[in-house]
C-alpha cells in the first residue's frame, strides 16, 4: 500500500502540470520554428524524440561487432523491429512526417544490419565448431 504523502505528492504533481499545460496554448499549436523556419514545431519534437528511439538499439550492435560473436543476442527483437519499422516509414509517407520517415529509415537499416551481423557471425562460429570437431 502507498504512503498516503506519496499520493498527496503526486497528485500535487498533476495539478501543477494541468494548471502549467492550461496557460500555454502557444505551446499547442503547431507553428514554424524560430530556429530552423522550414520546419514547423511538431517536427524538431519529432526528430529530437526519433533520434532516442532509433539509436537505443545501436549498443547491442556495437558490442556485438565489438566481440566479434552472437553470444548473448537475439536477432528476432531486431527482426520485428525492423519489419514494423517499415509500416512506420508508410505511415510517415501517408502523414507526410519527415521525421517518422527519415527516423524509421534509419532504424530499418540499423535493424537489419544488426540481424545481418548476427546470421554473419553465427555462420563463423558454427564453422569454426565444426572445424573442431573434425580434428
Amino acid at each position: 500500500m502507498n504512503p498516503p504523502h506519496l499520493s498527496r505528492f503526486t497528485c500535487t504533481i498533476v495539478l501543477a502540470n494541468l494548471l502549467f499545460l492550461t496557460g500555454c496554448e502557444e505551446l499547442a499549436r503547431n507553428t514554424q520554428s524560430i530556429l530552423l523556419p522550414m520546419f514547423q514545431r511538431s517536427d524538431i519534437f519529432g526528430f529530437v524524440a526519433g533520434l532516442g528511439t532509433t539509436f537505443a538499439v545501436l549498443p547491442d550492435l556495437i558490442a556485438m561487432l565489438r566481440r566479434r560473436s552472437t553470444h548473448g543476442m537475439n536477432p528476432r527483437m531486431a527482426a520485428i523491429i525492423g519489419c514494423f519499422q517499415v509500416l512506420w516509414i508508410y505511415y510517415g509517407i501517408l502523414i507526410v512526417s519527415r521525421p517518422v520517415v527519415l527516423w524509421n529509415l534509419i532504424g530499418v537499416c540499423i535493424n537489419f544490419f544488426t540481424v545481418g551481423a548476427y546470421s554473419w557471425f553465427l555462420r563463423r562460429e558454427k564453422d569454426r565448431a565444426a572445424e573442431r570437431q573434425a580434428r
